[in-house]
């Protein structure tokens, strides 16, 4: 009984495993609905980037009123957390994960800030022929390690290596696994639109890290194949960490952010340098400089793609 018992639970462990790797190798064919409809055909127009990282990519500068100013509607943004109306940095309706919405700050959470995909998306739309629409799907989480990113992290290991509460929590809104959240959220996506480019703002919380090139090459390389993407068609936009020039924190970071493209043949790096910090924690930049940093972003997209 005892040897049967044992075999049960094997075979319901192998089944689960199994049930999580069809998911990770899903197709679009293989993710038609949303709400019980089939989704529309694919807008080869619409041009989708996923955005991933921790502190600066989520946004830590209070957006100012000319943020919410003149938003072009053909700047799409699918939050991958729920957004309540009123709440946070959010001015207005409430926002369903999964939906898309026009991309008006926060573009992460309720509560984030400015971040650079807000002026990356702005510049992208003003440059691109008027028939382009832009899409940002934003997962990041402030203080998160690079490994918080791989599709086998354990979300127990929150609680066993004793990150903060507000940690925890703001993890939680994941369900723990941001990898696959942001997997989600990219395999809808490209239900209705065409991935172009993933974008990364990471490093502070891996300063010394020699292996932080290999693990970020892991996770862009995961992303592609679990995505059925081609490298050539979709690279990775890697931005520096605040500059030494603006007394940056974190600066160290730069060194590993400079040297990605050796490791990622398809990567770019974006500098930081001149886009301002935040004088009171020079671990973030300023509105100024999220948005400085966003259009640098966006410079390097658009020759990418021929504009």
């Amino acid at each position: 009984m005892k040897k049967y018992t044992i075999s049960i639970l094997l075979m319901l462990c192998s089944m689960l495993h199994a049930q999580r790797e069809v998911f990770l190798a899903s197709s679009p064919a293989n993710y038609p609905f949303e709400t019980g409809n089939f989704y529309s055909e694919v807008d080869s127009s619409f041009y989708v980037f996923l955005a991933f990282g921790q502190s600066n990519m989520v946004g830590d500068a209070k957006p100012e009123d000319c943020d919410y100013e003149g938003v072009s509607p053909r700047f799409r943004m699918m939050p991958a957390i729920d957004q309540p109306a009123n709440t946070g940095n959010n001015r207005g309706s409430a926002r369903k994960k999964y939906k898309w919405y026009k991309a008006t700050p926060p573009l992460n959470r309720a509560g984030a800030g400015l971040s650079p995909c807000d002026y990356f998306g702005r510049t992208m739309v003003e440059r691109l022929p008027s028939n382009i629409k832009v899409g940002i799907i934003n997962v990041a989480v402030g203080g998160c390690r690079i490994e918080q990113f791989f599709k086998e992290y354990d979300p127990r290991e929150l609680a066993r290596s004793g990150y903060g509460s507000w940690f925890q929590t703001c993890m939680a809104e994941y369900d723990s696994i941001q990898y696959i959240r942001l997997l989600d959220c990219a395999l809808r996506a490209q239900h209705v639109g065409v991935i172009k480019g993933i974008l990364l703002h990471q490093g502070e919380a891996n300063v010394g890290d020699n292996l932080w090139p290999l693990k970020v090459k892991k996770v862009y390389e995961d992303l592609l194949r679990d995505l059925g993407l081609r490298a050539e068609d979709v690279p990775l936009l890697a931005g520096e960490v605040v500059h030494a020039e603006q007394n940056g924190k974190s600066k160290e970071a730069n060194k590993l952010v400079d040297v990605l493209p050796n490791t990622v043949p398809t990567a770019h790096v974006i500098s930081s340098r001149g886009c301002e910090a935040n004088p009171a924690d020079t671990n973030h930049f300023n509105a100024a400089g999220y948005r400085e940093l966003g259009k640098r972003y966006a410079e390097v997209m658009l020759q990418l793609l021929g504009y």
